[in-house]
């Protein structure tokens, strides 16, 4: 077997590595959430996150992302402990390379027997600091943002 090459799509990525301070509107009057991001060989990139949701307690979440030569598209999974669900992504970065923005369907917020469509979306606003945001596809094909978080280089 043949080890994966790094690809030049996989910089984009490299620019995650690192803690990050993580604050949500929701999140107002609590500490931080951490987030470790480390890379495998620079083909694929681990994020481990970990805080307090509000009132739930404790959670962890981990974020893989890489890039699938055979398909051209950035893909990736993500679980939580607030949940029993696998999420599993394939999107694309934006021309300008600010913007990974990853696909999804899973359970419906509103009515957990149905699937909806996700978009998560990176954006780097400079080296130490991007925003993350969750948004839902509309019956009118726009999306519909319902979570952002913003996010920090610690240095």
């Amino acid at each position: 077997m043949q080890l994966a090459k790094v690809l030049k799509e996989h910089e984009f990525l490299e620019d995650l590595v690192g803690v990050w301070n993580v604050r949500a509107p929701e999140m107002t009057g609590q500490e931080p959430w951490t987030e470790i991001v480390r890379s495998l060989h620079g083909v694929w990139f681990v994020a481990d996150g970990s805080g307090q949701m509000p009132g739930s307690g404790a959670a962890t979440t981990v974020l893989t992302l890489g890039c699938s030569a055979d398909k051209g598209k950035y893909i990736g999974t993500w679980i939580g402990t607030m949940m029993d669900y696998l999420w599993v992504y394939e999107g694309e970065v934006s021309d300008d390379r600010k913007i990974l923005s990853l696909y999804t369907t899973g359970p419906d917020f509103g009515d957990t027997k149905k699937l909806a469509d996700y978009r998560e979306q990176i954006t780097f606003h400079d080296c130490d600091h991007c925003t993350f945001n969750s948004a839902t596809r509309q019956p009118d094909g726009s999306w519909k943002q319902f979570m952002g978080a913003h996010y920090t280089r610690k240095r």
